[in-house]
């Protein structure tokens, strides 16, 4: 139960961090930061809907992790890692083509890592997970 207003505390730390770095930049708003903001927004939305589905299984008396759930964090942790190490190969080739700014390359890579996991999450839980 700790673990569940430890995901609701980051996540609101992270929107308000967001938020002020977003509302205090003096300069214009490019379209990379614009689309930067949008995803972590989500991605912040996606975090506090899965603490709220902890927070009512709790209550309910489930368990928080059981097998099933703990083999698909495994799995598609495993993809997205496997997929993140050629996507940073991908955003290597292109920062040798395109000139953008080490923080934005390491600022999309990070937030690309997150999309690609929560995909990998998305397609494991709905295709399910063989036997082995």
């Amino acid at each position: 139960m700790k673990r569940v207003w430890i995901a609701f505390a980051v996540a609101f730390m992270v929107l308000a961090t967001t938020a002020l770095w977003f509302f205090r930049t003096e300069d214009h708003k490019i379209g990379f930061e614009i689309v930067s903001f949008g995803v972590i927004i989500v991605l912040v939305g996606l975090g506090l809907l899965f603490a709220f589905r902890r927070l009512s299984s709790a209550k309910r008396g489930e368990p928080q992790e059981d097998e099933l759930s703990k083999k698909i964090m495994q799995k598609s942790s495993a993809w997205s890692y496997y997929i993140s190490l050629y996507m940073w190969v991908f955003m290597i080739w292109l920062k040798d083509r395109v000139t953008l700014d080490t923080e934005q390359v390491l600022g999309a890579g990070i937030l690309s890592m997150a999309v690609i996991w929560f995909a990998c999450w998305i397609v494991i839980r709905s295709r399910g997970i063989r036997n082995e």
